[in-house]
């Protein structure tokens, strides 16, 4: 039996070796309290503290300016929610600027942008960037939506559904000059792409360890000094007063080790990824009605993904390669039960049905025997779906005119570079 061929990376990832070998002997050997003064609980904080230090070095921070969380969602929550309650501290005070404004773009992951239509329920102003095809927010436009009392700016600076890099240097840029913080959600690119937070200038950065091969449930809030963030969980005072409850020392020590690891192979493993990541591309658009979403070039190393026209519903082609033992998604995990499209495709331009998404993110557990399988037998999986639908290979429903104008764009994008 054929073992399964996972390419749903930009989900979870398997834990590494060196990151498995990492945490072992704190669950049951050198299992303290950090929070203790026995010479179990010296260890464990000395454990925990030595992570800090490592994640602080592979993103080009400050120790003291980590803070470990339970994950990338967290992260988000914190650094919007922190500077909510900074701005609102501030007003009550009288010595803070009116007013109260943020900005994040249309291709932002919930975590983002569930905490700001909260805040928009409590009385503040969101404005959305629109993007450009491939899912990238300009500077100028950035430049634009910024007011007199903005005062935080979210964008995230790889996307999880289509791949797409933002210019997070240039768009920190922006936020410098105007004297607003900058916040970018990183998980995506943690481990994939080089970060480092004081190149890019930004006030605070999400991570999360299971996207580069660490343990589910822990990441990290890059704060920089001298901000520290309001905190979001109350109790105890751990992390230095920002999050409280005890801190997961496994996870966090996980987090280091596979972090470490993915920062000092990562040219070489960027190299691979992008060669196997082309030859999927390339291989899934000799495929009538297959197109590519997201950045041609400036993507992660490791991510390919299509929109393919003329099948109802995503979930029957992901359903189809899971029984040929091919593990692949159709955008975020966190919205994979929705029958409605991506909310990033649809902000991209792709509301017209039917069509279905396919994501495929690969690994350095990935083979190029893999990807030779998966583009064997992609082209009958669709063939063999639209054969099913009633609708066909090209769709008997007829268009609005909307949906044909944006069909016709994308039809005719490739002239402008985006599609390969």
């Amino acid at each position: 039996m054929r073992k399964p061929v996972y390419m749903d990376n930009s989900a979870t990832t398997r834990c590494s070796d060196a990151s498995m070998a990492s945490m072992t002997p704190l669950f049951a050997e050198s299992y303290g309290n950090p929070s203790a003064l026995y010479d179990g609980g010296r260890a464990a904080f000395k454990a925990l503290e030595d992570a800090r230090a490592s994640v602080a070095a592979s993103l080009g921070a400050l120790k003291s300016e980590i803070f470990f969380t339970s994950g990338g969602t967290e992260s988000d929550n914190w650094a919007i929610a922190s500077a909510a309650e900074a701005a609102e501290a501030a007003l009550l005070s009288g010595k803070g600027a009116g007013g109260r404004h943020m900005v994040c773009s249309a291709v932002e992951h919930s975590a983002v942008l569930r905490p700001l239509q909260r805040l928009e329920r409590r009385g503040w102003e969101v404005t959305v960037l629109e993007t450009d095809r491939t899912g990238a927010v300009s500077a100028e436009s950035l430049e634009e939506a910024i007011r007199p009392d903005t005062k935080l700016v979210s964008v995230m600076a790889a996307n999880n559904v289509v791949g797409t890099l933002q210019d997070v240097k240039s768009l920190a840029g922006v936020c410098r000059r105007r004297r607003v913080l900058f916040h970018t959600d990183a998980v995506q690119a943690a481990g994939h792409v080089k970060i480092d937070v004081r190149d890019w200038d930004a006030d605070m950065v999400s991570v999360s360890a299971h996207k580069f091969h660490g343990p589910k449930g822990v990441g990290a809030l890059f704060s920089k000094v001298p901000r520290r963030p309001d905190p979001l969980v109350l109790g105890g005072g751990q992390e230095r007063g920002g999050r409280s409850g005890t801190e997961n020392v496994p996870g966090a020590v996980g987090m280091a080790a596979a972090l470490a690891e993915a920062t000092a192979n990562m040219e070489r493993d960027a190299a691979r990824l992008k060669s196997m990541r082309d030859r999927l591309i390339e291989g899934a658009l000799k495929i009538p009605g297959v197109l590519l979403t997201g950045d041609p070039t400036r993507r992660l190393p490791g991510h390919a993904s299509f929109v393919i026209e003329g099948i109802r519903h995503s979930a029957y082609l992901i359903g189809m390669l899971n029984e040929r033992g091919v593990c692949a998604s159709s955008g975020s995990a966190c919205t994979a039960a929705s029958k409605e499209a991506d909310h990033v495709l649809q902000a991209l331009g792709y509301g017209w049905e039917p069509f279905a998404s396919l994501r495929l993110t690969l690994s350095v557990y990935n083979t190029e025997e893999e990807a030779s399988y998966v583009l064997e037998i992609l082209p009958d999986c669709i063939s063999e779906l639209r054969r099913r639908d009633s609708l066909g290979s090209t769709g008997a429903r007829v268009l609005g005119d909307g949906e044909a104008a944006a069909k016709e764009r994308l039809r005719t994008a490739g002239k402008g570079g985006w599609k390969v």
